[in-house]
């Protein structure tokens, strides 16, 4: 296992495209992204055209993150590369970055953050089919995710069955009961130090050296996916309980609950009946709860009609980290499904 980068068989490039959608988003976020595309051996040999995979990150996560060596482990862009160096049928495996001053998108449109959904759909996935050799059609794009991104995985195809048509979402945000409501009172007690007030929470956070509180974690994401999910007009976040009580605020809270993709499958049906690959995996010891996520996003899934064998359900023996060894499981499996 080697410390330092190791040679891939395929290529990676690494660009920097302008975004006209997030030109002055609301958090001042820069509108020129990095954007990775990764193509497989052999691209450069011929005329093929190829399907495409995109990956988006979880909370917190950003682009560069991909590259991340951790011990004993490769990194994904290197675990990708493997699965087409392998064997797989070849892909061009984009990695997108959607990432914000709160720590993250959620990869839809929102007042409080910016475009994101529309970024990805209407400049990013033109620009790869562009500047690409890639199958301009839904039964040949996927995107695939963990976390986060799990959830922009789910919520994607459904809301743009015209570009997507596969998706993989590792322990993806869902049921939304489980998985957010156990961090509200949690929050609760963390805002008595600042007077029940996030805002000047935050502001101490951009003070000094981030994550040196125990609270922190819990209330950026707290405040970042309120800013995607249920931010005023005006773009300030409006958390989705009273933070002296932890209540839930009801109109707020249902604005999350539209977002939860279990309840948005019977919604959106007809989307959901036209994929042709989707894999739903997460830990059985999932801290947020996403295990049983997965198994009601699968059970709508059903019910919304799609055929039992383009499904790939598996719960495995982990938490919530630690299990980016799946991504290359399921890029190899959409890799075999995509249409070419």
């Amino acid at each position: 296992m080697l410390p330092w980068d190791g040679e891939l068989a395929g290529r990676l490039d690494r660009h920097t495209v302008s975004s006209t959608l997030l030109r002055g988003n609301p958090l001042g976020d820069p509108h020129e992204r990095p954007l990775w595309v990764y193509v497989p051996p052999g691209y450069d040999d011929g005329s093929e055209r190829y399907p495409a995979v995109y990956v988006i990150q979880g909370y917190t996560g950003h682009l560069t993150m991909w590259a991340n060596r951790t011990p004993f482990r490769r990194p994904f862009v290197e675990t990708a590369d493997a699965v087409f160096a392998g064997g797989a049928p070849g892909c061009v495996v984009v990695y997108v970055d959607a990432w914000t001053a709160y720590g993250g998108s959620q990869f839809v449109d929102s007042p409080g953050t910016g475009r994101y959904h529309s970024y990805l759909c209407d400049e990013i996935v033109p620009w790869v089919d562009e500047h690409y050799r890639t199958l301009p059609a839904p039964a040949s794009r996927a995107i695939a995710g963990k976390s986060s991104g799990g959830f922009g995985a789910m919520i994607t195809p459904m809301l743009r069955p015209d570009l997507f048509g596969a998706l993989a979402t590792h322990a993806g945000d869902s049921l939304y009961e489980l998985c957010y409501v156990p961090d509200f009172g949690k929050a609760v007690r963390a805002l008595r130090e600042y007077d029940q007030d996030i805002q000047a929470w935050w502001a101490d956070f951009r003070s000094r050296p981030a994550f040196t509180r125990p609270e922190d974690p819990t209330l950026v994401m707290l405040l970042g996916v309120s800013a995607c999910f249920s931010a005023r007009e005006d773009g300030t976040p409006e958390l989705p309980f009273d933070p002296l009580t932890g209540a839930l605020r009801p109109e707020p809270w249902q604005r999350w609950l539209d977002w939860d993709p279990v309840r948005m499958v019977a919604r959106h049906a007809a989307a959901v009946r036209s994929l042709r690959a989707v894999w739903i995996d997460a830990g059985t010891s999932d801290e947020y709860f996403l295990d049983l996520g997965a198994e009601a996003f699968r059970a709508e899934v059903a019910a919304a009609g799609l055929p039992a064998e383009r499904v790939h359900f598996e719960l495995f023996d982990a938490g919530h980290g630690g299990i980016d060894y799946r991504y290359p499981l399921s890029l190899a499996w959409l890799a075999e499904r995509l249409a070419r």
